[in-house]
């Protein structure tokens, strides 16, 4: 795959999935993932253990790619209607000579977070970073129409789930650790077909920026990755075929972008390249402005 900026897709073509999360399978064109003539160093992440939610796909598959070229061993938490995913994922970092412990988990129920921090420790003997990254959204134009058991499942996989993954982790971590959280441009520029999302968003903007204050004594980091339009299974599993076809126009770029766009904040984030870095955001939205 030629992962050339100048020949990243500036659309796709109309198509839709059924259910949330989407299945990579089904996407033309597929996300791109890696840059074949990126020169990793191999040493950003030498012996740090990184969890990553949702790493099976999209931008948690990147991070994953990259963190592991980059020396980390790796804990992907997936959904289990996401198995063929994780487990392709899996064998692209053992490809890298890497290690790569999938765990099953619904992230939806609180009682998660416990077990997988539980299974990693057991694993790995330690936690050095934790990407919180799996989401959900269920567009709908007006709020009458948000149903009850969406709005809840949104801020339980977008928000709780973070929340209580870091109470389940923090106890392993220690000076010199960190915690990066996926929030979204539209935690900060709005948008009214994704109420619940963008409010579930926001509450992980926030809840990180306070977060960091309470760590930073204790030399633990927290941060943030705002994407905007980023091609992953997420956008034809939850849009439908003719929002997906415009994906990204909007955008100063006029393009959607690529979860190998979006990889290297969370590299950056996790190493010593951002060692004087906590409560910040960084937004890779192809130039949408934020005020």
């Amino acid at each position: 795959m030629n992962s050339n900026i100048k020949s990243f897709p500036k659309g796709a073509p109309p198509q839709f999935q059924t259910q949330q999360p989407g299945w990579e399978s089904l996407m033309e064109p597929k996300p791109i993932y890696e840059h074949y003539d990126y020169k990793h160093q191999g040493e950003k992440l030498r012996n740090k253990v990184a969890i990553i939610t949702g790493g099976d796909s999209g931008i948690g598959r990147a991070v994953s790619m990259a963190y592991a070229k980059e020396g980390a061993r790796l804990a992907i938490v997936y959904h289990h209607s996401e198995f063929e995913d994780a487990r392709q994922t899996q064998k692209i970092i053992e490809g890298y000579g890497k290690e790569c412990l999938l765990i099953e988990a619904d992230l939806a129920k609180p009682q998660a977070a416990p077990k997988i921090a539980e299974k990693v420790i057991g694993h790995y003997k330690q936690i050095n970073i934790l990407v919180n990254n799996a989401g959900v959204q269920f567009p709908q134009n007006k709020i009458s129409d948000i149903r009850d058991e969406d709005l809840h499942h949104t801020f339980n996989v977008n928000f709780f789930a973070a929340f209580y993954l870091i109470q389940s982790c923090l106890p392993h971590m220690s000076e010199g650790d960190c915690i990066i959280n996926t929030t979204s441009v539209v935690a900060f520029e709005g948008n009214p077909t994704l109420l619940d999302y963008t409010a579930s968003k926001g509450a992980l903007t926030s809840f990180s920026r306070a977060l960091s204050e309470q760590l930073a004594p204790k030399g633990i980091r927290v941060n943030c990755v705002a994407p905007g339009p980023i091609w992953t299974p997420l956008i034809p599993s939850s849009f439908n075929a003719q929002q997906v076809a415009s994906f990204g126009s909007g955008t100063p770029m006029k393009r959607m972008g690529q979860p190998v766009e979006v990889a290297p904040a969370y590299v950056m984030l996790a190493s010593k390249d951002g060692s004087y870095m906590t409560g910040a955001t960084i937004h890779i939205n192809g130039g949408t402005k934020i005020n």
